[in-house]
């Protein structure tokens, strides 16, 4: 390209705000002409190029503000220590279809398991398709809706927290709540029903959710609405974290881990 095209790309792609088109452009140019491109197949190729670059973007602040404590992904699982794990089901999962049917899925199992894992490689999955996502463990859901109930702004964060596509929420059953904390909760599980998705991890089966929440009915009716539209899987077995520790057990690693 001559001095002058250069110059007239370079500005307009600052006007765009999109300034990788530039180097794209310039980059493509020669190949363009030594495979005798259209100028249609040069401006999709340059166009394609800078999409993928947004989207790319676009997923990595995605999954800066949602929070995670760590990145983890699918491939990353270590599926050999779940051999019953049904491998073709969480890759579908991992598709993302369930977010655009507002389905929840719930991973239950002893600690160590891999449930935060695959919450969080599913979490990454969604921010890259484009969903909004936020993580949190259920005493950090509940201190922010807590906080937000204080204030007086507890309608307007629930209906804030609802246009996120996904919200996951680790460690349910780790620290039982007050009765109010699980009325809040329980708030925030409605507000999603058939709208969004969820997440949830939990130690416990649902059969102990009441202990938890500290009403039986709160419970049931918090269970019903998760379960409705859900994937729930079960993970079993000893902690990963522990595998070369010569401790096969923890306290809660009971055969009662179950759906039940």
């Amino acid at each position: 390209m001559g001095d002058d095209t250069t110059a007239r790309i370079e500005y307009l792609s600052r006007a765009l705000k999109a300034p990788r088109i530039r180097d794209t452009a310039e980059r493509l140019a020669e190949q363009a002409r030594d495979g005798g491109w259209s100028h249609e197949d040069y401006l999709a190729a340059v166009l394609d190029r800078e999409v993928a670059a947004r989207d790319a973007s676009g997923a990595q602040l995605r999954i800066r503000a949602a929070g995670f404590p760590a990145r983890k992904t699918l491939d990353d699982f270590n599926f050999d220590h779940q051999p019953a794990l049904n491998r073709d089901q969480i890759a579908h999962l991992g598709g993302g279809v369930f977010l655009s049917q507002a389905r929840n899925i719930v991973l239950l199992g002893p600690p160590g398991t891999g449930k935060t894992h695959l919450a969080i490689a599913l979490g990454i999955k969604a921010a890259h398709a484009g969903h909004r996502v936020l993580f949190g463990t259920a005493v950090e859901w509940v201190a922010r809706l807590q906080e937000a109930h204080s204030r007086g702004r507890l309608a307007a964060e629930i209906l804030r927290l609802r246009r996120y596509g996904l919200i996951i929420v680790d460690e349910v059953g780790y620290i039982p709540f007050e009765q109010d904390a699980a009325n809040l909760f329980f708030q925030l599980v409605s507000s999603r029903y058939e709208h969004a998705s969820l997440v949830l991890t939990s130690n416990l089966p649902f059969a102990r959710w009441g202990d938890v929440f500290g009403d039986q009915v709160v419970a049931s009716a918090m269970i019903d609405r998760i379960v409705h539209h859900a994937d729930v899987i079960t993970l079993k077995g000893a902690s990963y974290r522990l595998k070369d520790t010569g401790i096969t057990t923890l306290p809660s690693a009971r055969p009662e881990n179950t759906t039940e």
